[in-house]
């Protein structure tokens, strides 16, 4: 409807921000239009000081021509990355400035968080008792300073109702899609998706892509015999195999290997495997089947089930999202 207000998104820009981050709700919300071409969102950009520059992690500020009292008149507020937040992410806690900010939104106003950004909400104290994800990288830092909240850092973006968090950079993208598609259905969605050339819709709970190396051992007891499977993915190799490696009995190995690593030997071994079949789709032409059988899942759809539950996609979708260029198609004929 014509005379509909249109839902009201403030932004907030702290100092240190991430131009890209900061730039993805106007991007997104700004672009959603309704079946007329009129505008679903007002966006707004804030800072927590009066009008003025804003310094970025990049060489150059950006002036911001909106102080807090933006964000009483906002239906939703988000929070993008910023890399001077201070107190924030060194203890937990809000700058006097922040918190004046934080206290001027209204109950009830939806609360939206961009990377990093998490720790502003969770300083605040919307995060405690809820659901919310980070950066992977900032994942265990968040959890330790704030203990109340339930990170989980596994998926791209968390829709807890009023709350809403995303792991970095692109998931935001993701999330604010998801916002779009939440308040305005898929078209309006798939549209905004098509016009920025990004993926329409990617599930919240599709994995980041996080590399997950192995504990450092605290004794190398069994570094041998992981050493050895290591040469041997390819192979079917059994937990009496690797015990026989280092002169142990099946179950002394098996408590050796867990206090080292963390994890069972049987865990290890499909983490290395699920590691091995995507470097293999990332760099190589081989076919699904050849990386199954190369990685040592033996056949495709134990490979993709095991994708699948580890990184939220099947093989086809990891190596499309991934697949390292080749030398000729980032070849220069000048």
């Amino acid at each position: 409807m014509s005379d509909r207000p249109r839902h009201r998104i403030a932004v907030l820009a702290l100092p240190g921000l991430i131009p890209f981050e900061l730039g993805i709700p106007q991007r997104i919300f700004g672009r959603s239009l309704d079946s007329a071409g009129r505008p679903l969102y007002e966006v707004t950009t804030c800072s927590v000081l009066p009008p003025g520059p804003v310094r970025t992690d990049a060489d150059y500020a950006i002036l911001v021509e909106n102080g807090p009292e933006a964000l009483a008149a906002a239906d939703t507020v988000v929070v993008p990355a910023s890399h001077k937040a201070g107190p924030v992410f060194e203890q937990g806690v809000l700058t006097p400035e922040l918190a004046a900010a934080l206290a001027l939104v209204r109950p009830g106003t939806r609360l939206v968080s961009i990377c990093t950004g998490s720790y502003v909400l969770a300083a605040a104290g919307y995060l405690d008792g809820r659901p919310a994800t980070t950066h992977w990288a900032s994942a265990e830092h968040f959890q330790r300073t704030f203990p109340r909240v339930r990170v989980d850092a596994d998926v791209l973006f968390i829709d807890d109702g009023d709350v809403l968090t995303s792991a970095g950079v692109a998931a935001g993208i993701d999330l604010c899609l998801h916002i779009v598609r939440r308040d305005h259905g898929s078209a309006v969605a798939n549209e905004v998706a098509r016009r920025t050339v990004v993926p329409p819709h990617r599930e919240g709970g599709q994995a980041q892509y996080i590399p997950r190396p192995l504990p450092e051992a605290r004794q190398a007891t069994t570094a041998a015999a992981r050493t050895w499977a290591l040469a041997r993915l390819h192979l079917p190799l059994q937990l009496r195999d690797l015990a026989e490696r280092e002169s142990m009995s099946v179950r002394t190995f098996t408590r050796r290997f867990r206090e080292e690593s963390g994890i069972s030997p049987g865990q290890w071994l499909v983490r290395q495997r699920i590691e091995r079949a995507r470097q293999l789709l990332e760099s190589t032409d081989l076919s699904v089947d050849q990386v199954a059988r190369d990685a040592g899942f033996g056949t495709a759809q134990s490979m993709r089930q095991h994708l699948q539950s580890a990184l939220g996609v099947p093989p086809t979708v990891y190596r499309r999202t991934f697949r390292a260029r080749t030398p000729d198609h980032g070849r220069s004929d000048a």
